[in-house]
C-alpha cells in the first residue's frame, strides 16, 4: 500500500516515476493564465492567516462547503478567519474522491511542511497555529512564494481598462525573478446583450483611452490603443469566455447600427448579438495576429445559474456550471473567419464540457499551418476538469488525435498563491500516462526519447510558444 501522498503519489509504474523524478519534478513552472492579483504581488504581500490566502475568493472550496451543509455566514459571510476555517476542516473530509481533497494536503505539505497530519475538525486548531507561525517569515510573502516553486512566469487576466500600475512596478524591481505580465480580457467590451453593464463600461473603457466612444468606429479605436497599451507592458496573451463560440457574419453598417441601438437604449436581438460578439471577436483576432500574441478561447461556462444567490454574494462565488452549447460547427466557422485571409493568431482553445474533448482535438488540427508547433492548442483540463480524469481524459484525447509531444501543458486558473502543486498533480499524471504506454509495450523505453518529452510538455513547448522575455533571459 503507497503512503497517502507519497513519493510516488499517482505513478503507478516504474517507468512513469522515472520519468517524474528525473524530468517533470525539476522543471520550472510557466504559469500563462491565472488570476492573481497582480496589487498583491507588487506590494509583496504577506498573509496573516491561512484563511486569507486559502479561503479568500476560492470559490471551488466555497462550493464544497456549501454542499456540506455549512451555512453561507460561515463561508462568505461576517464570521471571523478562525472559524471559516473551521468550516472549511469540516468539509476536507467529505471531499474524499474530490481534487481539492489532494490539493489541500499538497499544499499543506508542500509550504508548510505539513506531513504527519490530515486536516480535520480535531486537527484545525494545531494546523491554524503552525501555518499562521509560519506566515510571518519572509519566505511566506507572495514573491518569496513565487520564487520558491520555481515560477518563472505569471500571466494574470486584466481589463482593457485596468491602468497596469502594478504590473509596471513588479517589472521595475530586478531583484524579482518571476516575469508577472498581463492578460488581455476584453470581455465587457462584449457584453453587448447586457445593455446597462455595457454603456457604462464603454464611458470607463473610453475614459482609459482618451477616446470618446459614440459607435463602431470609436470602440475599435480605442480598444487597439488599450492593446498596444498592453503591448507596451508586455503582454502577449488575450483570453476570452464564451459560453458557446458565435459566427454570425455582418459588416460594418449593421453592427455600427447594432451598437446605436445599444447606446440608444434600445434592446437587441439574440442575432444581434452574435452579430455583434462575431464581429468584435474577428477584429480582435486580427489585432492578435497583427501584435503576435495568442488569443485563449474559454467555452463552456454556464454563469451565475443560482440568482438568489448571485445577488447575494456576485458572480464567480461557485454557481456557475458546464454548458451544452453547440460548439463544433460555429467554433469552425468562427476559426475560419481569421484563417481564410491568414489572419488567425496561435490560438488556445479550452472547453469545459468534456464531452468536447475529441471534438476540439479534431478541430485544431484543421488550423495548423506549420508556422508554429501546434499553433492551435488543445488546452489542458480546465476548471471543472482540472482534476485526476478530466486531465487524463484531456491528455489522452490529445494524444489519440493530435500531438501530445506539442502540448503546451498546465496553468493554475487560480487566485490563490498556494496553488502551484496543481503543476506538480498534473505533471504526475502525465508521467503516468507516458509510463503506462512503455509498460504495455505502446512506446519504447527510451528514457531520453520521453524524458525530452515530458520535460517539454512541462516547460519548453509553453516558453518557446508564447516566446515572452523572462527575466533571466
Amino acid at each position: 500500500m503507497e503512503p497517502f501522498l507519497g513519493g510516488n503519489f499517482l505513478l503507478q509504474t516504474e517507468t512513469a516515476r522515472r520519468l517524474y523524478h528525473q524530468h517533470a519534478a525539476k522543471m520550472p513552472i510557466y504559469d500563462f493564465h491565472c488570476h492573481l492579483p497582480p496589487a498583491e504581488i507588487a506590494q509583496d504581500r504577506r498573509y496573516t492567516n491561512i484563511s486569507e490566502i486559502w479561503l479568500h475568493g476560492d470559490h471551488y472550496k466555497w462550493r464544497a462547503m456549501r454542499t456540506n451543509g455549512i451555512p453561507e455566514d460561515r463561508i462568505t459571510g461576517e464570521v471571523g478567519d478562525r472559524e471559516k476555517f473551521q468550516a472549511w476542516a469540516e468539509t476536507v473530509p467529505k471531499t474524499i474522491g474530490n481534487p481539492l481533497y489532494h490539493w489541500t494536503h499538497m499544499e499543506l505539505k508542500t509550504f508548510f511542511g505539513i506531513d504527519n497530519a490530515v486536516l480535520n475538525p480535531d486537527t484545525a486548531e494545531q494546523i491554524w497555529q503552525q501555518t499562521c507561525e509560519a506566515l510571518q517569515r519572509p519566505e511566506f510573502s507572495v514573491r518569496s512564494l513565487l520564487e520558491r516553486m520555481q515560477v518563472k512566469l505569471v500571466c494574470t487576466t486584466d481589463d482593457p481598462a485596468d491602468d497596469l500600475a502594478q504590473h509596471r512596478a513588479v517589472a521595475k524591481d530586478r531583484s524579482f525573478h518571476t516575469a508577472v505580465v498581463p492578460g488581455f480580457r476584453p470581455d465587457k467590451s462584449l457584453q453587448i446583450g447586457a445593455g446597462s453593464v455595457f454603456r457604462p463600461y464603454l464611458e470607463r473603457l473610453g475614459n482609459a483611452s482618451g477616446i470618446e466612444i459614440s459607435g463602431l468606429t470609436s470602440l475599435k479605436d480605442a480598444l487597439s490603443k488599450r492593446l498596444e497599451y498592453f503591448h507596451q507592458a508586455g503582454c502577449r496573451i488575450s483570453d476570452h469566455a464564451l459560453t458557446e463560440p458565435v459566427a454570425a457574419a455582418a459588416g460594418d453598417r449593421e453592427v455600427e447600427a447594432i451598437v446605436k441601438k445599444v447606446l440608444n437604449g434600445t434592446e437587441l436581438t439574440p442575432l444581434e448579438v452574435d452579430q455583434y460578439t462575431t464581429h468584435m471577436l474577428v477584429y480582435l483576432g486580427r489585432e492578435y495576429r497583427r501584435h503576435n500574441w495568442t488569443m485563449q478561447l474559454h467555452i463552456g461556462a454556464l454563469r451565475n445559474n443560482n440568482t438568489r444567490m448571485f445577488h447575494r454574494v456576485g458572480p464567480d462565488s461557485g454557481f456557475d456550471s458546464m454548458a451544452d452549447g453547440r460548439v463544433a460547427a460555429p467554433l469552425a466557422r468562427f476559426m475560419d473567419m481569421l484563417d481564410h485571409t491568414d489572419e488567425l493568431p496561435r490560438t488556445v482553445i479550452y472547453n469545459l464540457n468534456p464531452r468536447d474533448n475529441d471534438l476540439v482535438a479534431s478541430l485544431v488540427g484543421c488550423f495548423q499551418d506549420g508556422s508554429v508547433p501546434g499553433k492551435v492548442q488543445f488546452g489542458s483540463g480546465w476548471w471543472f476538469n482540472d482534476q485526476k480524469d478530466g486531465m487524463t481524459r484531456q491528455m489522452l484525447a490529445l494524444a489519440n488525435i493530435g500531438l501530445l509531444s506539442r502540448f503546451i501543458g498546465m496553468l493554475t486558473d487560480s487566485r490563490s498563491f498556494l496553488s502551484f502543486p496543481r503543476h506538480e498533480y498534473f505533471r504526475r499524471l502525465l508521467c503516468d500516462i507516458i509510463g503506462s504506454w512503455v509498460e504495455a509495450g505502446e512506446a519504447p523505453n527510451d528514457m531520453r526519447l520521453l524524458g525530452e518529452m515530458v520535460e517539454d510538455i512541462c516547460w519548453h513547448n509553453a516558453k518557446n510558444y508564447f516566446a515572452i522575455e523572462l527575466p533571466q533571459d
